[in-house]
């Protein structure tokens, strides 16, 4: 196995020890959609959750019964018509719903169970009647309007799996068909989940068929892998007549529930093998997170933060794109650096050396080589830029072999070596014979005061 393989596969172990600690007795809420029990990585993914219930992670599931319904209720020659996206659920329909809901949640808990996994299906929610909307009645479709907490929160202490059919139950008992993704979201904000999962057969959000606003990231993929609650409102905001409702509505109650206290929640394709434990276990998912806590950010380096630095330097190192630095070096000009930080590992760093003469070197950018396509290292030497703008500076410079171009897209440009700190110019490695690039400061500030003026 060659050296980067390896270093990636102990980068994942660490990751997921790390999350293992992290998570351990947390409330994780998985809504998964009931057409995905056909596919063949069904099976794996029950393992995937028994092994998560192992590890101490308190799961809960939703399971929708979309398809399901829509079986039964035609084998029974039903029909239910639908309105905004709500089945209309007449009453002589819903013994049928109640069939097809409990038997989705049926067999998920016989394959728990053949897992070596106890679950229960409760009756736990009480529902009330949507009524009628914009003139439609809905009849037995309702909503939640109550969840017995204390109940939930002993099966979970029993170590238990608790199901949840899409089936809420008045106070006189009339039984309601329910979102099966408004009662996950529910359950999630009111039991303050760590994470919300929305497992699906149409996958993460793509940047395909949708706009994307300017600051999101989409990957090479053309996956849109994370967004803060501002990107996902901005989001729907401008897909507003996208007709792509469903991931809409995902999206959407994304952004109530972080803005309800659920700390993350992931939208994931379910025809992939492994995806929740990539989302959970690795801090680079393959699906789409919405988060309203900060998740990743640009922080100062701390001395404990050395090891882990020198690690992500090194790639750059062997390929003489970086200078060596020693745990030493990086010490004396601790206040100096900034890492990259994603839920406590450092995965990219920079620094920013001023000199007298009111120039600053940007230097030592380095990225972790599992991270080098989503844009960190224009984040870090944004983040530098608008420092030395701040700290009134004059301008800054890079001398680089190899990422010349890459500076000049950022408005760097070509200057002489004399035109370095008398410090810098004395140290010029010639041997080295590295380009210096510019960016004058002015020009940077008077931008970026237009841009808000304007």
């Amino acid at each position: 196995m060659d050296n980067s393989k390896l270093k990636e596969q102990v980068e994942i172990i660490r990751q997921a020890f790390g999350y293992i600690d992290q998570f351990k007795n947390e409330i994780f809420v998985i809504k998964i959609d009931d057409v995905l029990i056909s596919s063949p990585y069904f099976p794996a993914l029950i393992k995937d959750l028994v092994l998560l219930h192992r590890m101490g992670i308190r799961i809960i599931l939703v399971p929708g019964s979309r398809t399901r319904i829509d079986e039964v209720l035609k084998t029974y020659q039903i029909d239910c018509q639908t309105a905004g996206g709500v089945r209309i659920s007449p009453p002589e329909a819903i013994p049928f719903i109640k069939m097809a809901a409990f038997d989705v949640s049926n067999n998920i808990m016989t394959m728990l169970a053949e897992n070596g996994a106890h679950a229960v299906i409760g009756n736990w929610v009480r529902a009330r009647s949507i009524g009628v909307r914009d003139g439609v009645n809905f009849q037995s479709s309702g909503i939640v309007e109550k969840l017995q907490i204390e109940i939930i929160k002993n099966v979970l202490e029993d170590n238990l799996i608790p199901i949840f059919p899409n089936i809420g139950w008045s106070l006189s008992g009339k039984p309601y068909n329910l979102s099966s993704n408004d009662l996950a979201f529910t359950i999630s904000v009111q039991l303050n989940a760590a994470k919300l999962f929305f497992v699906t057969d149409k996958g993460e959000i793509r940047a395909d068929g949708f706009t994307v606003p300017e600051g999101i990231y989409v990957s090479s993929n053309n996956v849109i892998s994370q967004l803060t609650l501002p990107q996902a409102e901005s989001f729907l905001k401008v897909n507003a007549e996208s007709p792509n409702k469903e991931k809409l509505e995902l999206v959407s109650l994304a952004c109530r529930a972080c803005e309800s206290g659920v700390r993350r929640v992931h939208i994931v394709n379910g025809r992939a093998d492994g995806m929740i434990l990539k989302e959970i276990f690795s801090n680079r998912g393959l699906g789409t997170m919405i988060y309203a806590n900060q998740h990743d950010h640009i922080r100062p380096m701390t001395i404990s933060d050395i090891p882990e630095v020198l690690s992500v330097m090194q790639p750059a190192i062997d390929e003489k794109i970086l200078i060596k630095r020693s745990a030493s070096d990086l010490q004396q000009k601790v206040n100096d650096y900034v890492v990259y930080d994603v839920d406590g590992t450092v995965h990219a760093c920079g620094a920013l050396h001023v000199y007298p003469d009111r120039q600053a070197e940007i230097a030592a950018i380095a990225v972790d080589e599992m991270y080098t396509s989503l844009g960190i290292g224009k984040k870090i030497v944004s983040f530098l830029i608008e420092k030395a703008a701040v700290s009134k500076l004059k301008a800054v410079f890079v001398l680089t072999t190899q990422t010349s171009d890459w500076f000049t897209k950022l408005g760097f440009e070509s200057v002489n070596i004399s035109d370095l700190p008398k410090e810098k110019k004395d140290h010029y490695n010639a041997d080295r014979n590295s380009l210096v690039l510019r960016l004058k400061l002015d020009r940077y500030r008077a931008k970026r005061a237009f841009k808000v003026g304007d």
